[in-house]
């Protein structure tokens, strides 16, 4: 059934690929962004807003005729969280809350979340984490990103909003902007091509489950067009990509793809530094049928191709 999705964030490196997804798939496309100076994707409309300066009464004049919203707009990454949880808060938290208000006054609208399966469970106390792992971040931004997904399930319990929200692991894949240091593997890439030292933080013992952006977003696109309706299946779903990996064995993958040497600098360990982070993903193959089909290898091979086309990219976003 053909639906109407405002993407809040399309503008961004989650928000671009979900919209491809559901205008591939015959929906209707809202780009939502707080910049005029946005990727066009074609197919889709666009409205320019940012949660964290506009009003409520704002926010309901662009999401009013929308049926599904993505709420992927997040103005922070961990590192910058950390430097500064004030703003993270009232950019971020505050932001959530005045979308929710704006669907409240609404009613009968569907949100799906960007969370974070990297940052909220904290340190695992079982490996993998399912769904049900107690929530003890130990940074601003899994802090952040759990006070949303509360104050979601507030708004889902008291004002009867259908919440959807995905814990995802560690994106990576083509339109990561690897200057910002929104991804460890886009950021190794770029400074590996470009003749940077490779920042390592640690001894790289640390383990990440990474995932490649299209499955991402074939998981959103599911998450975001599956009936829960009159059911009492979870509403909360993790996203990983079934590998769990150290952050030295991304840099040995890397160095088998890259023509030539680069250096290595190895930095103190960071204390907002998950030691190891793997997700279980059963419940989203079971009820959302989904899996994740690129294995890391290739899609590490993917970025370096894509990079290597594009040298003269000052931003440093990856394509493909």
């Amino acid at each position: 059934m053909r639906n109407r999705h405002i993407v809040i964030g399309g503008s961004g490196f989650i928000g671009r690929h979900v919209c491809r997804t559901l205008i591939e798939h015959g929906h209707s496309v809202e780009i939502v962004s707080r910049t005029l100076i946005a990727p066009s994707i074609e197919g889709s409309k666009f409205s320019q807003l940012d949660l964290s300066t506009a009003t409520v009464e704002e926010i309901i004049h662009v999401i009013d005729e929308s049926e599904t919203i993505h709420h992927y707009a997040w103005s922070t990454v961990p590192h910058t969280a950390e430097k500064d949880p004030v703003g993270d808060l009232y950019q971020n938290v505050g932001s959530t809350l005045k979308l929710l208000e704006a669907a409240k006054r609404l009613g009968g609208k569907r949100i799906v979340f960007a969370s974070s399966g990297g940052t909220v469970y904290g340190k695992l106390n079982s490996i993998p984490a399912g769904e049900d792992h107690r929530l003890n971040p130990i940074n601003a931004y899994g802090i952040s990103k759990v006070t949303c997904e509360n104050y979601l399930n507030l708004f889902r319990n008291e004002y009867g909003l259908d919440i959807r929200i995905a814990r995802i692991s560690n994106p990576y894949g083509p339109g990561q902007n690897a200057l910002r240091g929104q991804g460890v593997i886009a950021t190794f890439i770029y400074n590996a091509l470009f003749n940077r030292e490779i920042e390592i933080f640690g001894d790289g013992t640390i383990v990440r489950d990474f995932i490649h952006i299209h499955d991402v977003a074939a998981a959103l696109f599911k998450l975001s067009t599956v009936e829960f309706e009159g059911s009492d299946l979870p509403r909360t779903y993790n996203i990983g990509g079934g590998e769990k990996r150290s952050i030295n064995s991304i840099v040995e993958s890397i160095s088998r793809c890259v023509v030539g040497p680069f250096a290595v600098k190895r930095s103190e360990g960071r204390a907002f530094d998950v030691p190891i982070s793997v997700l279980d993903i059963t419940n989203a193959q079971k009820y959302l049928s989904w899996k994740p089909l690129i294995f890391l290898d290739q899609g590490i091979q993917w970025m370096v191709e894509d990079i290597e086309l594009n040298r003269d990219n000052s931003f440093g976003m990856i394509r493909r």
